[in-house]
């Protein structure tokens, strides 16, 4: 799960005021950490021995960096600790990989004498390193990390989240000095602005702070959403401005056909890496803040991600500057735009677009979709340009010699990608579902598309009101997946991807009936068979509402050992209660 974002101090008082009225309580104490601008990780051990280190990639599957996390010598590869303290017999720990600032100064000035393409920021770099097959060149990185806390634990039990902190520094991780707990939350926002002002200090990145509930207990009666929990938060800070010009405005055209200008820029260093284009989001923004070709303008990174135009500087024009317009035919293939009703942008309605091509073929291929490694954007455009690709479904049908004729494909390359793609065929359907491009689909969607209805064949034969019906998909996702599957070219490219072998079940995942459909369920307490995550997960994958707090509409509460406030609650509302075990029958 990621963290929701704050970026005031106003927003962390009110995340201050939902606990405490969640809880029900006036008093709770917070943890408050540096946010690491690294490469998420987990790392399992068991008793004392470290087994196995894996990025934390899209939340469900990462990659596996064992061999080259053994290279950093911050990493206890066999834990102590203090005497009279039992060590848990098996458990994971999670923190952030990075590269100190020096280091990564010195790899890019290492790659540019080589005439290598330098990273862009020092978060690239450790993510590079993790991934590099020779592990003496990845220890030759100076990769370091810090640990903020665990992942699951066996045979030990912290009630907080500084009592566990402080345990794994005395099993001698690298924990970051850093780490304040507070009783109050004008003492939490005063800790972030102190940090706001001196990260600069630090010899690693930063782009925030990371505000905990202390007590374990607390967290498990918040719970969390299906995206984040509530009882963590993300202060980010102010994003860093910088001015230069806008040379030209282009137009980019998206994987659904989306219209989006894009600015030129005269290149500047901003946060960490070099900007010379940025979102200008569409027609009615450029014409909101008056942006013209030729201004002097003001960008940031929103989120510290997507570099944006905030402001013309318009007492720096000089009369030459040019006011711009979106095209009314389709940059990239001629075809007349669409204004969609209910939206802004303007849209190109041709699937055979060859600009929206590459976008899709992109996305198909990308991480979190179908992870086929080394088709990247050279690759698919000459693909496309080529004609070699109409669809996504014609990668599974692409040959080694077709391949091998490319730019810059050697014969090695070429089988390599060959066999990513044949790998690719076996993967789990959320991501098949979620490389299809399916308007408003993303991960946790598709996710939960294929949770829920167990195969491709089941999902392309709903209606709209079937989708409705399931808790976190709206009318508008609804009507989008069924016009995507009574689309005729999408039929007639899913059924190449079938003839193709491609997976298109939900392996492990076939009930017949949801056993919690349309249920109100809450979990309360510390439960022995399953994560709090987890079984909000199978709740949800059941066809059940995992909610955070009970109400006269609860249909019945989990209670796990030593159950919070929920309890109560539910006792004095009559809201049915049940054990761990009961649930897990109901379920079976």
């Amino acid at each position: 799960l990621s963290m929701d974002n704050t970026y005031s101090a106003d927003e962390i008082r009110e995340f201050d005021k939902r606990v405490k009225k969640n809880l029900g309580v006036d008093k709770v104490d917070y943890v408050v950490e540096l946010k690491i601008d690294g490469v998420s990780i987990s790392l399992l051990y068991e008793k004392g021995r470290f087994i196995q280190g894996a990025t934390r990639g899209d939340g469900f599957n990462g990659d596996d960096v064992t061999i080259n996390l053994r290279t950093i010598r911050s990493l206890p590869l066999n834990s102590s600790v203090r005497k009279g303290v039992r060590f848990p017999s098996a458990f994971e720990a999670r923190g952030e990989v990075y590269i100190p600032r020096k280091a990564f100064l010195k790899i890019n000035r290492e790659k540019e004498k080589k005439g290598e393409e330098v990273f862009a920021n020092p978060r690239n770099a450790a993510a590079g390193s993790l991934k590099l097959l020779d592990s003496s060149l990845a220890a030759k990185r100076h990769l370091d990390m810090w640990i903020y806390g665990f992942g699951g634990v066996e045979g030990a039990s912290f009630k907080t989240q500084y009592e566990a902190i402080s345990f794994l520094k005395d099993a001698g991780f690298h924990t970051n000095p850093h780490i304040k707990k507070y009783h109050s939350i004008e003492d939490v926002i005063k800790y972030c602005n102190e940090w706001e002002s001196k990260k600069d200090s630090l010899d690693y990145d930063i782009d925030g702070m990371v505000i905990k509930v202390d007590m374990f207990s607390y967290q498990r009666d918040l719970g969390q959403t299906s995206k984040s929990p509530r009882w963590m938060i993300a202060y980010k800070f102010p994003a860093e401005r910088k001015e230069t010009r806008l040379e030209d405005i282009i137009v980019q055209v998206g994987r659904t056909g989306t219209l989006t200008p894009v600015a030129v820029l005269k290149p500047v260093e901003l946060s960490g890496s070099t900007v010379s284009r940025a979102t200008l989001h569409n027609q009615d923004e450029i014409m909101r803040k008056d942006i013209r070709v030729g201004d002097c303008v003001i960008i940031e990174k929103a989120g510290e991600i997507i570099p944006q135009v905030v402001e013309a500087l318009k007492n720096k024009r000089t009369g030459k500057e040019k006011r711009f317009s979106m095209p009314k035919k389709c940059p990239a293939c001629g075809s007349a735009v669409e204004n969609i009703e209910g939206e802004v942008a303007l849209r190109c309605e041709n699937l055979r677009c060859p600009a929206q091509l590459k976008e899709r073929i992109k996305h198909f291929a990308s991480r979190q979709a179908m992870d086929i490694e080394g088709m990247g954007e050279a690759i698919v455009t000459q693909l496309v340009d080529k004609k070699m690709v109409e669809d996504y479904g014609d990668i599974y049908y692409l040959k080694h010699d077709e391949v091998k004729g490319l730019e810059r494909m050697a014969d090695k390359s070429a089988s390599n990608l060959i066999d990513a793609i044949v790998k690719s065929k076996a993967n789990s359907l959320n991501r098949l579902i979620f490389g299809l491009g399916i308007r408003h689909v993303g991960v946790r969607a598709a996710w939960i598309l294929a949770a829920r209805f167990g195969s491709l064949e089941r999902v392309t034969s709903l209606d709209t009101e079937e989708f409705e019906k399931i808790n976190e998909i709206g009318p508008i996702m609804a009507k989008s997946i069924y016009a995507f599957f009574r689309s005729k070219e999408n039929k007639r490219v899913i059924e190449k991807i079938k003839r193709a072998g491609v997976n298109i079940e939900a392996i492990g995942n076939r009930r017949k009936t949801m056993k919690l459909e349309g249920k109100s369920v809450v979990v309360t307490g510390s439960l022995e068979s399953f994560t709090r995550e987890a079984i909000e997960e199978l709740i949800r994958a059941e066809g059940g509402n995992a909610s955070s707090s009970v109400s006269k509409k609860t249909d019945f509460l989990v209670a796990g050992k030593d159950p919070g406030s929920k309890f109560d609650k539910a006792k004095k509302l009559g809201v049915r209660i049940i054990s761990e075990g009961k649930f897990k029958k109901m379920i079976k």
